[in-house]
């Protein structure tokens, strides 16, 4: 175990103060200027996604809030009435919904019921049709 008070704590064998590994050249390039965008939720979270500089017409009109997962839009407003007609995130059982008719769940479960029953799992008088 090395003693916690050692200079030695956190470097590799073979490396300098100031040296960076073998791989890595000095030079890292220059930074490119980034904004930062305040977009709002229609509940009114604020989230600030920094982008690299660009030109007006190339940033984002509307992002995912961090919060809520809602559209945020940079002035709130349009946010506000995009949700409106967005219903939000649809669960599994609206798309199965979307897929299947009422008629064919029953002929889904009917089956899944007959297949239960004839490997015993289920007994006759549980579940029959009245």
């Amino acid at each position: 175990m090395i003693h916690p008070a050692s200079g030695f704590r956190g470097t590799r064998a073979g490396v300098t103060e100031g040296t960076g590994f073998s791989f890595e050249s000095e030079d890292h390039g220059k930074a490119l200027p980034r904004i930062q965008v305040s977009y709002w939720c229609a509940k009114g979270h604020e989230t600030k996604p920094v982008f690299v500089k660009l030109p007006e017409d190339q940033v984002p009109l509307v992002w995912d809030c961090r919060r809520c997962g809602a559209a945020a839009s940079r002035d709130g407003q349009t946010a506000a009435a995009a949700d409106a007609m967005d219903d939000g995130y649809k669960t599994h059982l609206e798309y199965v919904k979307e897929r299947r008719s009422g008629q064919d769940a029953e002929d889904v479960l009917a089956g899944a019921l007959e297949k239960l029953r004839a490997r015993g799992v289920l007994a006759d008088e549980l579940l029959r049709d009245t």
